[in-house]
């Protein structure tokens, strides 16, 4: 299987069988971010759509500072961000069931843990998701939102707090 870097360098010549295989690997993670930012799913269908075409038009321009995965998802997060500003709608409250791992046995505690996570703000809300779902690193999560990584931290620590006070 070939890596991620491996794959973009093929797609930035334009192989597109290289394409295919990062869309099969990134596309459902950029549409669960997505959902995290825009709270609607047809919305973050749109940003996950915008985001991978971006990729195969912009792949060439990936300087290998980052994780593909985080450039991938910074762009996702630019995507979502122009369309809130095209938009200018009001914000919902988010459906996390979009976000949420497949349901197992414990349906009563994921529906806990998605009321938690709801009440979230935005922003902490998206570090918590690109730590736990995507697995980034605080440092990456800084370079990819442009805070101080102490910014990060702080974002973290006091969403855990919440959670465990929600889930208490």
């Amino acid at each position: 299987m070939a890596s991620d870097r491996d794959l973009i360098a093929d797609v930035a010549k334009g192989n597109e069988e290289a394409f295919r295989q990062l869309y099969d690997r990134f596309a459902d993670r950029v549409f669960r971010y997505a959902c995290t930012i825009l709270h609607e799913g047809h919305l973050a269908e749109e940003v996950a759509q915008e985001t991978m075409i971006a990729v195969w038009k912009g792949a060439e321009k990936y300087a290998g500072r980052s994780k593909v995965s985080t450039w991938i998802l910074g762009i996702a997060r630019n995507q979502a961000y122009s369309l809130i500003r095209k938009e200018t709608r009001t914000e919902t409250v988010p459906d996390l069931s979009l976000v949420e791992p497949d349901p197992a046995p414990g349906i009563h505690r994921q529906e806990q843990v998605s009321k938690a996570l709801q009440g979230l703000s935005k922003d902490h809300r998206e570090v918590v998701f690109l730590t736990f779902y995507e697995g980034l690193s605080y440092g990456e999560i800084s370079s990819m939102l442009g805070i101080p990584t102490g910014t990060v931290k702080s974002r973290m620590f006091h969403a855990k707090q919440q959670l465990g006070e929600a889930l208490a």
